[in-house]
């Protein structure tokens, strides 16, 4: 199965440059590489994409994470393979990917402050640009079904 499309990012010729530069600004922003993983892979589980849950297995398993790290990210509450600060990114993630599940703030005050406790504003830029980024292209690859194992 193949998707119906070329990746909206990749049509037009300007969408990858203003992609490129969001992600040159989440490289600078000293959030980890590995928090950057387990937080996308996380937003594209609970928003079904199979090609981004693909890709982010991927780099952390190229990276070097622990098998078990990588297969736990969806039950992260209940495995004890992940740090504070991992945990509240983790929670922030899930806040900020199902925005339309809320009755309330889209992220409490009380996950803000946790989530400040661990990572600078710098950090926390990143974080919420990252996982910005992450949906939109689990919504682009939703639209035009890319599959898992896609090379972009």
């Amino acid at each position: 199965m193949g998707p119906r499309m070329k990746n909206p990012a990749f049509v037009l010729p300007d969408g990858m440059k203003g992609i490129g530069a969001l992600f040159k600004a989440i490289g600078a922003g000293g959030l980890s590489h590995a928090v950057q993983e387990i937080t996308a892979l996380r937003a594209s589980q609970i928003n079904g994409c199979s090609a981004c849950v693909h890709a982010h297995t991927a780099n952390l398993r190229k990276a070097g994470e622990p098998t078990e790290r990588v297969d736990s990210v969806a039950a992260w509450r209940e495995a004890p393979f992940y740090s504070d600060a991992e945990r509240a990114a983790l929670a922030f993630t899930e806040a900020v990917t199902r925005l339309a599940d809320r009755s309330g703030d889209a992220v409490p005050d009380e996950l803000w402050e946790d989530v400040s406790r661990h990572f600078d504003e710098s950090e926390l830029a990143a974080l919420l640009l990252s996982v910005a980024v992450t949906n939109m292209f689990n919504r682009l690859n939703a639209a035009v079904k890319e599959p898992a194992g896609a090379t972009w």
